[in-house]
Order: C-alpha cells, then structure tokens, then sequence
C-alpha cells in the first residue's frame, strides 16, 4: 500500500513537530502496529488450500521459542500470527522486538520474495521490495534509528552518513566474492547496536583486512594469512590499486589507512589492556564503522574502476 503523506503530518512538519535525533530505545507503538501492517500484507493469505502463509508464521513463532529458550511467546495464543504479533506488540525489550522484525523481513526478502510457488498460491497486497522499502521508510517517519539492509537490522546514527557511506558499501559487499568482509561488517553493526563496542572495533578491522586481502587475491597479489592492515595496504599501493596520478597524494592516502581504523582498534579493541579495563565509548564506536565503511568503500570503487 505504501506511505501515505497525509494531511496531519503536513500540519506536524509545519509546526515543527518533526523529531531531528533518532531515538534507540523506543519502538512506538503506532510503528509497531504499521509494522504488522507490513508483515501482514507481504506474508499474504493462503488461497487455492495452501499454507504457505501458516508455514511461514508457523517458522517465525518456532524459531523465536527456540532463540529466547521459552515454549511459548505468549499465553493462550489463538494461532502462530497471533502469538507473533501480539509478542511483538506487547515487547518491551527493544531488541527482542527488533528481532521479530528482522526474522520477519529475512523471510520476506529471502523466502517469501524469490519462492514462486509462494508467489502464486498466497492473496499478497505487497512486493517483497516494497515491504523492505516501506519498513526504512516507516522506521524513518517516527525517527527510530534503525534500518534493514543486506537482510539485518542495522543502527542508523546519521541518516546522511547513512545513505553515502553505509549503505553504498553494503552494496558493493554483496559482491559474492567479499562474503567474508560482508560478514564482518555486518557483525561490526550489530555488536554496534547491542553496545558491545570493543567486539565492534575487532570486527570493523577484520572487514577491513577482509576487503584488502580479497582485492590482492582477484588481482594475484601476494600475501601471507598473517598480513596485518599496515602490510596489506602496502601491497594495495605497490601495486597500484590508485591510478597514478595520485602518486604525489600516495602519502596522505597510506597515512589516513595506516592512522584510521587499525590504530583506533589497536590502541582500544584487539590487544591486551593492562590492569584497568579499557571502556570503548559508544562515540569512538561509531567514528570507527562508520571510517571503515568510507575507507573499504574507497577501496573497492577503486578496485572496479582500475580493474
């Protein structure tokens, strides 16, 4: 059905009511209830006697009990959709209602979008991309700071960082040769959103590294499995991954990659940290994911444009 701009959020916008901070330990409830809105309609109705549809609620409910080491969601359920959405409607743990929407939609985008028998044999008002659309853009009308790429929820701490730096590098990730980045990246933003932040440090460097090596390998490059960030960004530049007439900006390159991310993971994320226990703050976190998505996004354009 899509986002409607109706009349009373022009009146909000014009008074100013419109938040400008995304909020992260909040899930409204009018979202809520739009979000089951969404699963609702791109889940479907079973027609022609199928239970395609059940299925699908059926593994939802199922594999949340398992995950949350209970039996049931809630008590009495009339049904597994009803024990699904009246969890997530009555959650007040953000990030267990948030992992009801993220099993949802994995299956919206996986399952539902790209089986065919689920496509003819179930009554669907919604696309699986317009669901997945419509969600981020649900997510960003009540400005709750979440958004689902690559089949995740991700934390969204800046909506323009976002879509220049964040969501490009996703994109080019997706590439089946850099899986193993992809991952780690991926891993990056959610020990981000659960507020593991030295767990975040240790897996935005691996990505990083991750995308390096890959890039060596496709071009033959030689490399050890031990190559840390400082020898495999040599190898990137000896070899001439940069076109050259950057050579005179060779330096100021190497030094931001050599000074960014391996050295704010390896002074506070990856080695030992002596008798006091080193607190990575939530600010420092962020500056490192989102370093690492421009710097690996840097990288790869780099690598498609030199190929």
């Amino acid at each position: 059905m899509g986002v409607f701009d109706l009349f009373s959020k022009r009146q909000k916008r014009v008074r100013g009511e419109v938040p400008d901070v995304y909020v992260y330990d909040d899930l409204p409830q009018p979202l809520r209830v739009q979000i089951v809105h969404i699963i609702k309609d791109a889940f479907g109705i079973d027609n022609y006697g199928s239970d395609h549809a059940a299925k699908a609620y059926k593994l939802v409910n199922q594999t949340l009990c398992r995950e949350f080491g209970v039996f049931q969601l809630i008590k009495y359920p009339e049904s597994d959709q009803h024990a699904v959405f009246n969890f997530f409607l009555q959650e007040e743990a953000v990030e267990r209602a948030l992992d009801v929407v993220e099993l949802c939609f994995k299956l919206i985008q996986i399952y539902i979008g790209e089986d065919q028998s689920y496509q003819y044999y179930t009554n669907r008002s919604i696309t699986a991309d317009a669901a997945l659309a419509e969600l981020n853009e649900r997510f960003k009308e009540h400005a709750v700071g979440y958004q689902f790429e690559s089949g995740e929820i991700i934390r969204v701490d800046s909506q323009f960082l976002h879509a220049e730096a964040v969501k490009p590098t996703l994109a080019v990730l997706r590439d089946n040769n850099f899986k193993g980045a992809n991952e780690e990246f991926l891993k990056a933003h959610e020990h981000y959103r659960h507020g593991r932040y030295k767990e975040c440090l240790v897996d935005a460097l691996k990505a990083f590294e991750s995308t390096m090596k890959t890039i060596c390998n496709l071009r033959g490059w030689h490399t050890q499995p031990t190559d840390t960030a400082k020898k495999l960004i040599a190898t990137c530049v000896n070899n001439g991954l940069f076109p050259a007439y950057f050579d005179s900006q060779f330096s100021s390159i190497r030094s931001l990659l050599e000074s960014g991310v391996p050295t704010v993971r390896n002074k506070n994320g990856g080695h030992g940290q002596g008798e006091v226990p080193v607190a990575v703050p939530e600010y420092l976190a962020r500056y490192t994911l989102n370093l690492t998505a421009t710097t690996i996004l840097f990288m790869v354009e780099a690598h498609q444009a030199t190929k």
